[in-house]
């Protein structure tokens, strides 16, 4: 499967909202990937994500490799580590951690993840990634040793998104983390939105339709979802 970041603009072009499940391999149970898949393929799920801020080596590709057998779904790599990538999935989220200023996170990171890309058929999306406090310390923020944006600095997250733009991201992610207790504001989202030309992922801290719903109100093209499934797989129940 190739040329996911293709279609991902040709479906806002006409319209269509995107949803990806992001499955954490730390967090999942292997023996409950076929259940799980099919619950994702009966929903409006478009995309499935899979990666963490710490997973053990081959975690990723087992699972990945385990996925693919029960969905048709493109599955795109959202890593934390360059352990985590694996040619097994049909794209990369190449992630620049644009909010923070740790280099090991905006280049360093992926000069080491060179060496298994090069040769890859995965379709790398060089991605711009901010994080935005949520009302906890989440585990991105603690392992890349980095501090989320402020919410009320709005002017400073559109500024960086709009950098991360010019720096030629192809998407720009606005994340309040795993398990956030806020989710991204939908001023925020809004005004973003407004101010680039790329496609705008929204994740953390979504936990309902409702919230879903005004996510993409606001202006997200795509919502990503990954610890209200992990707590409860009846929100599946909602998304069909």
């Amino acid at each position: 499967m190739n040329n996911i970041y293709n279609n991902i603009n040709d479906s806002i072009l006409n319209g269509e909202k995107l949803l990806a499940v992001l499955i954490d391999p730390d967090k999942f149970l292997i023996e409950t990937t076929c259940r799980f898949i099919k619950k994702v393929n009966t929903s409006i799920a478009t995309h499935i994500f899979v990666g963490g801020s710490t997973v053990d080596d081959n975690s990723t590709e087992i699972l990945v490799t385990e996925i693919k057998k029960y969905t048709n779904l493109p599955i795109v790599l959202f890593p934390g580590d360059v352990s985590q990538i694996t040619d097994e999935a049909d794209a990369i989220l190449f992630l620049s951690l644009i909010s923070g200023r740790n280099p090991e996170y905006l280049i360093g990171k992926h000069v080491r993840s060179i060496s298994k890309l090069k040769n890859t058929s995965l379709e790398v999306i060089p991605t711009g990634y901010i994080l935005i406090e949520s009302g906890k310390e989440t585990a991105v923020a603690c392992v890349t040793d980095t501090k989320p944006m402020l919410r009320n600095n709005i002017q400073n997250i559109i500024d960086t998104a709009k950098a991360g733009e010019l720096l030629g991201m192809k998407l720009m992610y606005l994340e309040s983390g795993s398990g956030a207790i806020v989710s991204v504001d939908a001023d925020i989202i809004t005004l973003v939105k407004k101010n680039l030309k790329i496609p705008l992922i929204v994740g953390g801290g979504i936990r309902c339709k409702q919230q879903l719903e005004n996510a993409y109100n606001s202006g997200a093209d795509m919502v990503v979802i990954g610890t209200a499934f992990e707590d409860d797989e009846s929100f599946f129940d909602d998304l069909k």
